[in-house]
């Protein structure tokens, strides 16, 4: 599997300290850079990578770290640290420990720790690995570092984390997949878990998470379909009536008490010098947790304490191109989202998925959705929300078992699109709920209330309400 290796280090690396760390496989190894000089790569006497060694990114949100990296990487002091992600080669067994005394090596010079902690060369970094003799696989032209095997049709990335992120090396390789039309496919063993917006993104065909597993050999994931390598690629297997089993592991599953409410929601701004984006996520933040998020970044983790202004100016230099952000909350409340921003024919759109977890106990509140909907309206030029209630697990983690699905609770639209509608058509639906009136009289939006979030009925609801709104004979 991966071999990747993180030194998580209290000052800043410097060229004197990341020079002592590459020549932990002695002076005889080449170095050389990739991806306009923000990865550096130990590489043997051919120019082919052994280990890749990603810039130092600034950690200045809490808990991140551990969010992503399991209790292993909680024992560092608090404050702001430097993450700098060392990814070795699957085809050289030196490459793990080249890639182990670099990052340990790292942390003894600059202070800090190493995730994993047992991770081969840590013990003894004092003494460079001997690479005499070794020889690494030619990498594709068209490879990236993250990617393992690329063939026609697909980049196969492996990974052993306990949560697979979204991290700019798989962001990468996501992006350099959909540009040469291959399908992206992580590969992980039956323990790993996807963070959400790594799931987001695998949701999406042709890309696939594929689990290996040792009675059914691989299977998705997230469909639990066991898979076989066929023609370059991980596909479907078919049995003798032409149907795809389904893995015994995947439907191991067991009731819990944990919850998650998602909410899904889009808005629509003129473009303008004073537009400021951020804000229907931010208000959606603060009502449903009390505070306003705590980080966000381009990939995982989220390194930058939340600003939208910042937001805002990343989202005008991308542009026309859309922007991509994760957001992350405070430790002490799982709480999560993913924000895309995209230039239309009709103004400026957040696309947001913002998911928050509950443990037994706890409780979602279902009752500020009215209010914040209604806010949106008002405030954030909410074009629709579609609010979500489901049994799965607080961390909001995706493990690769069966999940119940979500079920709809609310659905919220803009007054812009109530209007295209007609006001008499959005307000008399067959659901037997009258919808609830949000923002100005002149210019309203609907709030409509679909089930109680634990039944199937609310997708019955939903159906019915979508195909109501259909109906009219103004565009929808």
């Amino acid at each position: 599997m991966t071999k990747d290796v993180i030194a998580l280090t209290e000052r800043m690396p410097d060229a004197w300290s990341v020079l002592a760390g590459l020549l932990s496989g002695g002076p005889d190894l080449r170095v050389q850079t990739a991806g306009d000089g923000a990865v550096v790569q130990l590489c043997d006497d051919e120019g082919r990578p052994l280990v890749s060694v990603e810039a130092p990114l600034l950690m200045q949100v809490p808990g991140e770290a551990a969010r992503l990296l399991g209790t292993d990487a909680g024992t560092a002091p608090e404050g702001p640290r430097w993450w700098v992600e060392a990814r070795a080669s699957t085809a050289v067994p030196q490459a793990e420990r080249l890639a182990g005394v670099f990052a340990a090596r790292l942390a003894t010079l600059l202070g800090g720790s190493v995730w994993p902690p047992d991770a081969p060369g840590t013990e003894d970094p004092g003494p460079p690995v001997d690479t005499s003799g070794i020889t690494a696989v030619p990498a594709p032209a068209a490879a990236q570092p993250a990617v393992d095997v690329l063939t026609e049709q697909a980049a196969v990335v492996l990974q052993d984390r306990p949560v697979v992120a979204m991290t700019s090396w798989l962001s990468e390789a996501v992006r350099a997949a959909l540009e040469s039309d291959r399908g992206l496919q992580v590969v992980t063993p039956g323990h790993c878990r996807l963070s959400l917006a790594t799931r987001t993104t695998l949701v999406a065909q042709p890309s696939r998470w594929v689990v290996q597993d040792p009675r059914d050999g691989y299977y998705d994931g997230l469909s639990g379909a066991v898979l076989r390598w066929q023609d370059g690629a991980f596909a479907p297997a078919r049995d003798a009536q032409g149907e795809t089993p389904v893995a015994a592991a995947f439907a191991e599953t067991a009731r819990t008490d944990e919850r998650q409410l998602i909410i899904s929601l889009r808005t629509r701004h003129q473009p303008d010098a004073h537009l400021v984006l951020g804000g229907a996520l931010e208000a959606a933040w603060q009502k449903l947790t009390g505070a306003p998020p705590a980080g966000w970044g381009t990939a995982e983790p989220a390194n930058l304490p939340w600003s939208r202004r910042q937001l805002t100016d990343l989202a005008y230099e991308r542009a026309p191109k859309p922007t991509w952000t994760v957001v992350v909350g405070a430790p002490d409340r799982p709480a999560q989202a993913t924000l895309r921003v995209v230039r239309t024919s009709q103004g400026v759109e957040e696309d947001i998925t913002l998911a928050l977890g509950y443990g037994p106990g706890e409780q979602p509140p279902l009752d500020a959705l009215r209010e914040l909907a209604d806010e949106l309206v008002t405030r954030h030029g909410l074009t629709s929300m579609l609010c979500q209630l489901r049994e799965a697990r607080r961390d909001l983690t995706a493990p690769p078992r069966l999940e119940r699905p979500p079920m709809p609770y609310a659905f919220a639209l803009g007054a812009e699109e109530v209007r295209e509608v007609g006001r008499t058509h959005a307000s008399r639906t067959p659901l037997p709920n009258r919808p609830i009136e949000l923002g100005s009289g002149a210019r309203p939006g609907f709030f409509y209330v679909l089930g109680d979030g634990e039944s199937a009925e609310g997708w019955s609801s939903l159906e019915t309400l979508m195909r109501h709104l259909r109906s009219s004979e103004k565009p929808a």
